[in-house]
């Protein structure tokens, strides 16, 4: 890959905008600074947050085996994966490849940036067609985008589908591991250095438990992070966030609470086997099941109308009368268990309140 061959034009000419910060850190000995034009009375918030989250990416470096300069941090995963669109796809020229059914952002986010989104569906077991999507790829393509496991269906890739891509595709390879933390599988950092097209994604809104904070972050080559460094925001992340970010990292409450939430989904998919009116039910490596249903419009008002918020996920292609339930406690999975048993006996013409 000549990623030179990639870049937007505009952007290799671009010089990034330098902040206050970026010329000069701010030091732990008294200092006065009278350089960003801030309010100096101190709330703990009054000053600029470090651009370049360098606590925070040092804490999520070392956990991952990976550098601090291979990650750049974004407003949640949003942020980072339109970076690498503004960075690399030249408007109303170049194409992407998406793999419904799956996370509708990448398709936003191309028609935001007046991308061509090539859509190449995955075969009946949700994996990726590699042959169709090899064959969709024009000189033109800059990015595939693999979400693995798979939002709304769950599953994993296979490595051999994955490889493949990697190999032969010329362009910028994303795989979104969004939920790689709920996984049997192994994330796909471990050969990052193999593969320099290759562009990892995580959150730290799932398993991490932190959605509110809106933390993205994009593992890549240091190439590809400076370029994507040109282009971010300079204060995309905010002081709180930072802060809140790092306490709860190193609180290390994330592997317990991921072994809570397998245990639940286990409970739950033992549940729905029960369950005459579900039809099928889909391997999960997510925190979430994907189950198809006699009737999904009916079920998905049953559930609300029981208090329970579900996600109808009959509108993507091949998901026709799906369902995705995301698990809750052991609390909510009991309750949902309970209700289960009264979707089981009821008649198909009744809703219950």
């Amino acid at each position: 890959m000549n990623l030179e061959n990639l870049i937007r034009e505009n952007v290799k000419k671009l010089s990034p905008y330098s902040s206050a910060r970026d010329e000069f850190e701010q030091f732990t000995k008294p200092m006065i600074y009278l350089d960003a034009n801030e309010n100096p009375f101190s709330n703990g918030m009054n000053r600029y947050p470090d651009p370049q989250q360098k606590e925070l990416k040092a804490i999520i470096a070392d956990r991952n085996n990976v550098l601090k300069d291979n990650i750049i941090l974004g407003n949640g995963s949003d942020e980072v994966l339109d970076l690498i669109f503004r960075a690399f796809c030249e408007p109303n020229r170049d194409n992407i490849i998406t793999l419904p059914p799956t996370y509708g952002m990448y398709g936003v986010l191309a028609n935001i940036n007046a991308i061509e989104n090539r859509e190449v569906l995955l075969n009946e077991e949700f994996q990726p067609n590699v042959e169709a999507i090899l064959n969709a790829v024009d000189n033109n393509t800059k990015i595939i985008f693999l979400c693995s496991p798979n939002n709304p269906t769950g599953n994993s890739f296979t490595d051999s589908s994955v490889i493949k891509i990697l190999n032969q595709f010329k362009g910028l390879v994303v795989i979104d591991e969004a939920y790689i933390d709920f996984s049997k599988d192994e994330s796909w950092l471990s050969v990052l250095k193999d593969f320099p097209n290759l562009i990892i994604t995580q959150t730290l809104s799932k398993a991490y438990a932190m959605a509110g904070l809106r933390i993205g972050i994009l593992y890549a080559s240091r190439e590809i992070i400076a370029v994507l460094n040109k282009i971010k925001p300079p204060y995309n992340i905010n002081g709180l966030s930072q802060e809140t970010a790092v306490k709860k990292l190193l609180q290390s409450t994330m592997p317990t609470q991921v072994r809570k939430i397998l245990v639940e989904r286990n409970k739950l998919i033992e549940a729905l086997s029960k369950c005459e009116f579900v039809e099928k039910i889909y391997p999960s490596d997510a925190n979430f099941i994907l189950i198809k249903v006699d009737d999904a419009n009916f079920r998905y008002q049953q559930f609300i109308d029981n208090g329970v918020v579900v996600r109808n996920r009959s509108n993507q292609p091949l998901c026709e009368n799906c369902l995705r339930i995301s698990i809750g406690t052991k609390e909510e999975t009991e309750q949902i268990i309970e209700l289960l048993k009264t979707f089981n006996n009821a008649e198909k013409s009744i809703i219950y309140r």
